[in-house]
């Protein structure tokens, strides 16, 4: 069948994540762990195959037997913590602020605020990027959180149109005879 985000229905080309591997026998294994294009680390190791692609920084590729390996640490992958303070997100819920917008802006700015905002954190167009779990997890966030805001301001125009509506004079017409 078809994928989202594939163009053909060829295999997809692993991508490199780089790990250091904790075998059994107590051994450090650096180098890449080939994942699947548009899955985790975590997807490799779970899938129903018995041996994962390896290539080690001073070597060739090679299958590593799952049930040797005892541990898997990601290398250079930021921490949730680590992304929060960079972007300035912070737990108070603005619907401004977080559409970067002023609070006296009009209702056309604030609608091409979020169309611009929802395009850029849209799920389908990182579904066939292989990003850390963490980073993953930030752009859904981000995407529910542009999307709470503009429902918010949009219950707000809502009411002031209903509003405006019924201050306006009523027109009567008769029916057609």
């Amino acid at each position: 069948m078809f994928e989202r985000g594939r163009i053909d229905n060829r295999a997809a080309e692993p991508t490199p994540v780089p790990v250091e591997l904790e075998l059994l026998d107590g051994s450090i294994a650096k180098g890449k762990l080939m994942v699947a294009s548009g899955h985790a680390p975590l997807d490799a190791i779970n899938n129903a195959g018995g041996f994962v692609e390896f290539v080690p920084y001073a070597g060739e590729s090679r299958l590593i037997a799952k049930s040797t390996i005892a541990s898997i640490k990601l290398v250079g992958v930021p921490r949730a913590p680590n992304l929060r303070p960079r972007t300035g997100i912070t737990d108070d819920f603005d619907p401004h602020t977080i559409l970067g917008i002023s609070s006296d802006s009009t209702w056309d700015d604030i609608r091409a605020a979020y169309v611009q905002l929802s395009k850029a954190y849209h799920p389908d167009r990182y579904s066939s990027a292989s990003l850390p779990l963490e980073v993953g997890e930030y752009l859904e966030a981000m995407a529910r959180r542009v999307n709470a805001a503009y429902a918010a301001l949009e219950a707000t125009e809502r009411t002031a149109k209903r509003f405006r509506s019924d201050l306006s004079p009523a027109v009567y017409m008769s029916r057609a005879r």
